[in-house]
């Protein structure tokens, strides 16, 4: 009986606040369990279904992890010549493979050159016998990977709401999309440096209008 692993994010996107990923373990034979109580992909959630199915799905795995990257590990990666957002998502994945020892572990992937993606992670893994199976909108095709987006997606959410109870603010999402984010980065951009991501183009769109008006001003 093969022990199947399956990871996924949520939050890779937003300007502000954590990325989530999360991985889970469960014998291929229970499966079916994960499919007989509606696991899907995340998005394909209501925030209420999403959370009852969380879980639902701790008490059918064998194990689980879940990781909270932070704004400033996200913006160092990206600031540093070694790393980029993928090569973070990989090494985020290998913490989780090593922890959960699986088997097989089968993963959404974010990069377009799916080879390249799978050997750098591999570059981590203790184990190098762990066959990797990765392609695009696994969340949507395997329930293990659906189960992971699910835990992901809550998890980001209640990350997201624990800000919101702090700033007493109306944040929004965090998306770059949506207008009370965008409300709220442009007037608290500088009050809580923390919550954002400061190499996303939206934060830095709101710094060069910041500094052409105080140009213009002189």
């Amino acid at each position: 009986m093969a022990l199947i692993c399956g990871i996924d994010e949520a939050g890779r996107g937003p300007v502000l606040g954590p990325m989530v990923m999360a991985g889970i373990l469960i014998d291929e034979h229970d499966l079916y369990k994960l499919k007989n109580i509606g696991v899907k992909d995340s998005k394909e959630l209501s925030p209420k279904e999403r959370e009852k199915l969380y879980h639902e799905i701790v008490e059918i795995v064998k194990n689980y992890k879940i990781l909270i990257i932070p704004p400033k590990e996200i913006d160092d990666s990206l600031n540093s010549e070694e790393l980029n957002l993928n090569k973070l998502e990989a090494i985020k994945s290998s913490i989780i493979i090593n922890y959960l020892k699986p088997d097989k572990v089968l993963l959404d992937c974010p990069s377009a050159n799916i080879k390249s993606y799978v050997d750098y992670l591999k570059m981590f893994l203790k184990n190098k016998e762990i066959e990797i199976n990765a392609g695009y909108k696994y969340d949507s095709k395997f329930v293990e990977v659906g189960a992971s987006s699910i835990l992901a997606k809550v998890t980001r959410d209640l990350q997201i709401k624990k800000i919101q109870s702090k700033i007493k603010e109306n944040i929004g999402s965090g998306y770059p999309s949506d207008p009370y984010t965008k409300k709220f980065l442009k007037e608290n951009y500088n009050k809580y440096p923390e919550i954002f991501r400061k190499t996303w183009d939206t934060y830095k769109k709101i710094i060069d209008e910041k500094s052409q008006k105080t140009l213009k001003s002189f």
